[in-house]
């Protein structure tokens, strides 16, 4: 009878084994229904990284999608460098987006289309900032000379030495036509630049506070002279009757607003202004859409209209492709783990920069960003001692032989001739203190 109970035990343990590949095998196949309803081939299809030691992307679902055109906007000069990351990363899950740039071409086998192909000749043949835009007209790629790629510290007037940043300003009137015509009944234009992440299920859930048939402009506020608009590069949200009404004012007005652009610096002030103009007022949207780049971000922040802890996180700006494909990789983990969708300024400090500060905290060759002057320190080991004597120091940088320190963190950023430190126990307390959101945030009033 042994050898029949070691029988019995071996087919209870093969029936086992088959049960659990057959779920696994309808599991999979489900998954796999689900991503390809959720993925999209014709523009986000390339094959996935090679790095297969982590789990398969996922696009959690997206509720109001299909009502959106996502507008990417680039230039040559950066294009190749910081486009692609987005094809595996924020634009993956997008069943509609349009790329525009100043040159036509091809990245990663997604077209990328010129922007100012409809721009009036008189404009491209008399004005200087095209002369780059004819080059490579003529001559495409070959056409680019080493200066164009020269960059510059932005200042408070933008890079004016900057040959494709002088162009870049011409391609916001053309861009909200082109997008109008590239998807007439899209109810929302989400306009990103290629160093700005997204959270979409974040924004989904943010535009549903909003009604569609109506003129909206969602931004971050930012004002030149008497204009008040969205800055560009946070991302900014137009609805179709908004954007049916600013493409109406540049077809109205085009030789007006191409001389008003000509003596502008910077074209999301142009567009804001064509938007006032057509009655259409920016809806503020700040600490919503960020213009900080990760380092620079102070959720602890009080000095300023609304504090940023439990409003929700959309977007961020000035980041590289790593930090691009790093947020991706965070938001998927949360929701293939946690099926957690909207994003909290409050998440973002406790699930992904305090671990990162809490790794690490003491750095050379690192600048927190702490901005309050203290004299009396000849090393960042007085520095340390210094903020270590205030009650409400959490972090400190000694930098150019100067302490400077902090009651709120930030996580900083590289930079030479600096050290930095956090006092982590201290920042604990402050996260703890400020406790868990019990609903989020959306700014609408």
């Amino acid at each position: 009878m042994a050898p029949r109970r070691r029988f019995s035990r071996r087919f209870a343990a093969l029936a086992s084994i088959l049960a659990l590949l057959f779920l696994y095998h309808i599991f999979t196949l489900h998954s796999d229904f689900q991503l390809r309803h959720q993925t999209i081939p014709s523009s986000a299809g390339r094959a996935d990284p090679e790095n297969t030691s982590e789990p398969a992307p996922v696009c959690p679902p997206l509720p109001g999608i299909q009502d959106v055109l996502v507008v990417m906007k680039t230039g040559v000069t950066e294009a190749k460098e910081k486009v692609p990351v987005h094809f595996q990363s924020t634009l993956r899950c997008i069943p509609d987006y349009v790329i525009y740039s100043d040159f036509e071409e091809e990245i990663d086998g997604v077209k990328i289309h010129d922007v100012l192909r409809s721009m009036d000749s008189e404009v491209i043949e008399q004005i200087p900032d095209f002369d780059i835009y004819s080059r490579l007209k003529k001559l495409g790629r070959k056409g680019l000379e080493q200066d164009d790629f020269a960059d510059e510290a932005n200042s408070a007037i933008g890079k004016p030495n900057n040959p494709g940043w002088k162009l870049d300003k011409w391609k916001f009137l053309p861009m909200v036509q082109e997008a109008l015509r590239h998807k007439p009944n899209a109810k929302w234009f989400v306009f990103m630049e290629a160093d700005t992440y997204v959270s979409w299920p974040t924004l989904l859930a943010w535009l549903k506070h909003f009604d569609a048939k109506k003129p909206w402009y969602l931004g971050t506020e930012t004002q030149i002279a008497d204009v008040i608009f969205a800055h560009g590069g946070s991302g900014f949200i137009l609805s179709n009757p908004a954007l049916q009404l600013a493409s109406a004012e540049y077809a109205a007005r085009r030789t007006e607003l191409h001389h008003y652009t000509n003596e502008h610096w910077a074209g999301d002030c142009v567009l804001g202004k064509v938007l006032a103009d057509a009655g259409v007022d920016l809806h503020f949207s700040w600490p919503i859409l960020q213009n900080s780049n990760m380092g620079e971000l102070d959720q602890f922040t009080t000095e300023l209209y609304r504090q940023p802890w439990c409003f929700i996180a959309v977007a961020f700006h000035h980041l590289s492709a790593r930090h691009i494909e790093d947020l991706w990789k965070f938001e998927q983990k949360r929701w293939r783990d946690k099926n957690k969708r909207i994003l909290l300024h409050s998440d973002v400090f406790r699930e992904y920069l305090y671990p990162e500060i809490a790794s690490q905290p003491s750095r050379t060759d690192w600048d927190n960003a702490a901005a309050e002057d203290q004299p009396n320190a000849s090393s960042v080991d007085d520095c340390r001692d210094i903020c270590e004597s205030q009650k409400e120091c959490v972090q400190f940088s000694f930098r150019d032989d100067t302490c400077f320190t902090s009651s709120n963190p930030r996580l900083g950023s590289a930079s030479a001739n600096a050290s930095s430190g956090w006092l982590v126990d201290r920042i604990r307390k402050k996260m703890d203190k400020s406790g868990i959101c019990k609903a989020p945030e959306f700014g609408e009033g």
